[in-house]
């Protein structure tokens, strides 16, 4: 079996943009060339994975086509911010991206449980009742929240970035 060369610092480069920029043939190229685990380890000098630049931009196609390619630990890497691929998609708001992620297969699903369970948490010590309105929401929708009813939930982080999330409270589809 002849060995794979390995990239330079340049061809990463070159892969990271073709993944913020959606160019699916360029990604194909490198992992022809390079092979699929040579994807997992390329990161740029802020720790930014290849599925960070995918998924903060939205790119389906690429990132169906990473998905099965990748290690699986790639879905839980942080960059020097302490942000995953799943905090971009959700800070960009890209809805599809993030239930890709949360619902692949050989993915990190237990570990993204952990967050599931502190968002519920959160919400239930907030206390979304009728009796608790605090003007932060003035919406008519304010009220019980049942339990097969979805909540959607904005964290900020420290650098005032915020997030939304939806929880599904559980209604099978």
């Amino acid at each position: 079996m002849a060995t794979l060369p390995l990239p330079t610092d340049d061809e990463e480069e070159s892969l990271l943009l073709s993944c913020r920029y959606d160019d699916l043939d360029e990604v194909q190229g490198f992992v022809t060339t390079f092979g699929s685990d040579a994807l997992s380890s390329v990161r740029d000098d802020n720790g930014n994975t290849v599925l960070h630049m995918t998924c903060g931009n939205g790119h389906i196609d690429v990132l169906d086509y990473l998905l099965p390619l990748v290690s699986p630990s790639i879905l839980s890497a942080q960059n020097s911010a302490g942000s995953t691929a799943l905090h971009w998609a959700a800070l960009n708001q890209h809805l599809e991206v993030a239930q890709k992620l949360v619902h692949f297969t050989g993915g990190s699903r237990a570990e993204m449980i952990g967050w599931d369970e502190g968002a519920r948490w959160l919400v239930q010590e907030m206390k979304l009742d009728e009796t608790s309105h605090h003007d932060v929401n003035d919406s008519e929708e304010d009220g019980l929240v049942g339990t097969a009813q979805d909540v959607e939930v904005e964290i900020q982080d420290a650098a005032g970035e915020v997030a939304k999330m939806t929880i599904s409270g559980g209604a099978s589809t």
